[in-house]
């Protein structure tokens, strides 16, 4: 074989490396998830931002909307918001967890973020069951009662969604199918989870607090 045939073949070769190698494509299974979830992520945002923008435009045009202290418990739903917060902690750490190859912290932390997201739905429950049943409150009895209701109980259908998103990889961890390789999909779940972490601080803050 000649020179100028070798030095074309090892040409041909390095070429074919550059578009075989998988590290260097974005067109990856794992980019596709994340731009996918971001996709429904900014859908979902403009749903949970017009639904903030009417509550905002109804309560500033209504000389008579009530004080939201007189029939929320502010500091109940601190400690709810400061347990949503902590299980968006706890949900980075059992991705820094799968990432090193840390199954058993991986549990531990996903386990925590999934006992978060259940202890807040419990809470939140137990809020609606006293407005409803000592308060008289319902989603027919006024604007503001009917648009509370709405806001939070979409975003309880979010955390529920994400309880069962997280305990789906828990319990596919505790059956040793989980593993660094994974870890992508944990970062996608903790995209959603993040996201409605946020969207409830923005609900506390425009709710219950102004």
């Amino acid at each position: 074989m000649s020179q100028a045939a070798t030095l074309d073949t090892h040409s041909h070769e390095a070429h074919s490396d550059v578009h075989l190698d998988p590290a260097e494509s974005p067109l990856t299974p794992e980019s596709w998830g994340k731009l996918g979830m971001w996709i429904f992520l900014a859908a979902d945002a403009m749903t949970f931002g017009a639904a903030i923008a009417a509550y905002a435009a109804l309560r500033m045009d209504n000389v008579n909307w009530p004080d939201p202290a007189q029939f929320l418990g502010i500091t109940f739903t601190a400690i709810m918001t400061f347990i949503l917060i902590v299980s968006s902690l706890t949900m980075v750490e059992a991705l820094s967890s799968i990432k090193h190859g840390n199954m058993s912290r991986f549990q531990l932390f996903l386990g925590l973020t999934v006992l978060g997201g259940l202890a807040f739905l419990g809470m939140q429950a137990r809020e609606w069951h006293e407005l409803i049943w000592d308060k008289g409150l319902s989603i027919k009895t006024s604007l503001f009662s009917a648009t509370f209701f709405i806001l939070t109980g979409f975003h309880g259908c979010h955390v529920t969604g994400g309880v069962i998103y997280n305990s789906v990889y828990w319990f596919r961890g505790l059956a040793g199918k989980m593993d660094r390789s994974k870890a992508s999909l944990i970062e996608i779940a903790g995209l959603y989870w993040h996201f409605v972490d946020l969207v409830w601080i923005l609900i506390f803050t425009f709710v219950y607090l102004i």
